[in-house]
């Protein structure tokens, strides 16, 4: 466990606003600690960094000793879920596939059990406002998965995130939510329960400092960890301009595999994940289709049934509807029926949890397994 005056040292260092991350690693190369860098001479550190960086590690900033405060009252507070810990690069429990990340954090935030940062982890990723069909896909994938024997990685946000975890919750398996705050607020507050269910479940991971708020930059910028963290990564749906498909860049970028599930032409959630399998992501159909393209875990592990396509449904009206997002007057015709014969029929469906009604009287039939 990182003792007060480590953790001083390391506070200092990353949270000082003129050190960016590369200078702070430049003098973790020289000095060989944080401890060692502050002490250095003003004209040691200007062999390292700028006489502007040396110069506003002379002092420790005004915030910084009630971040420290802050930052030991988190780590001391019993009344939370989960162990908590502050991981310094350089410590045993700090992943080595975040040490061969172009970027790694200096430090992290960790709230549940660390041992899920050193196990084969697989990142389930998408929009935050999916089609039903979409989400089911989500917490089936990540089910799957997780009976497989992989950690599920995502990062809390509302739609695709969230079923991804809650997926994984299900089954037993880890599952790790890398997010954009610190680890003592919770973003979006909707997954308030969710976050605490992961932290005893899983693990709730931030590189940002205890009290940081929800900042729109921090969210890209979490994006690398989830894909560093992850041996693949799972794109289940995303429009052409989304924080998921920043995810998959990263993911292709560090070498790691890129995984897409196809949808209709016509929606807009399902356009960037047809952008990637253009880009040559792996079009897949279900969890054995990923499986397939990560040996290691899955093959020693027996794996449980998967999401499969479904047969042709039995009702006329499913199968004219197909799984494309329809309107009421294609469906009218496509069918033939009238428009009243249709809208009783499908509040049916939609009752027996068959078919979802989305904005815009837009409908689509959902898939179970």
């Amino acid at each position: 466990m990182i003792d007060r005056d480590e953790l001083a040292a390391w506070l200092q260092l990353v949270e000082t606003p003129q050190v960016g991350r590369e200078a702070a690693r430049r003098l973790l190369a020289a000095f060989g600690s944080p401890e060692a860098a502050l002490a250095a001479s003003f004209d040691s550190q200007c062999r390292v960094v700028s006489e502007s960086t040396a110069r506003a590690l002379m002092a420790p900033p005004t915030h910084f000793a009630s971040l420290l405060d802050r930052t030991l009252a988190w780590l001391a507070d019993p009344s939370g879920d989960g162990a908590r810990a502050v991981i310094a690069l350089g410590d045993s429990r700090y992943p080595q596939s975040l040490l061969e990340a172009a970027d790694p954090p200096l430090l992290l935030y960790a709230q549940g059990d660390v041992d899920w940062l050193h196990a084969d982890a697989v990142a389930i990723v998408g929009s935050r406002n999916p089609t039903p069909q979409g989400a089911l896909n989500a917490r089936d994938f990540a089910r799957a998965l997780g009976e497989a024997g992989w950690v599920v990685v995502s990062g809390l946000a509302l739609g695709i995130d969230g079923a991804a975890h809650e997926g994984a919750l299900a089954v037993g398996a880890g599952t790790i939510a890398v997010v954009g705050t610190g680890l003592d607020r919770v973003y979006p507050r909707r997954h308030l329960d969710l976050a605490h269910r992961i932290a005893r479940s899983g693990l709730m991971l931030s590189e940002y400092a205890v009290g940081t708020p929800a900042l729109p930059h921090h969210f890209p910028q979490r994006n690398r960890l989830i894909a560093a963290l992850s041996r693949g990564t799972l794109v289940v749906e995303a429009a052409l301009q989304s924080g998921s498909l920043i995810t998959a860049r990263l993911a292709l970028e560090a070498g790691r595999e890129v995984f897409a599930i196809p949808g209709s032409i016509h929606a807009p959630q399902s356009r960037g994940c047809h952008a990637l399998i253009k880009q040559g992501a792996k079009l897949v159909e279900s969890a054995s289709d990923v499986l397939d393209e990560l040996p290691g875990v899955a093959a020693a592990r027996p794996r449980a049934a998967t999401p499969t396509p479904e047969t042709p449904a039995s009702d006329p009206l499913l199968t004219l509807m197909g799984h494309e997002l329809m309107s009421l007057d294609a469906l009218v015709a496509r069918t033939g029926w009238s428009a009243h014969a249709l809208n009783v029929r499908l509040l049916e469906l939609e009752l027996n949890g068959q078919v979802a009604r989305l904005p815009g009287q837009l409908f689509q039939q959902i898939a179970t397994t």
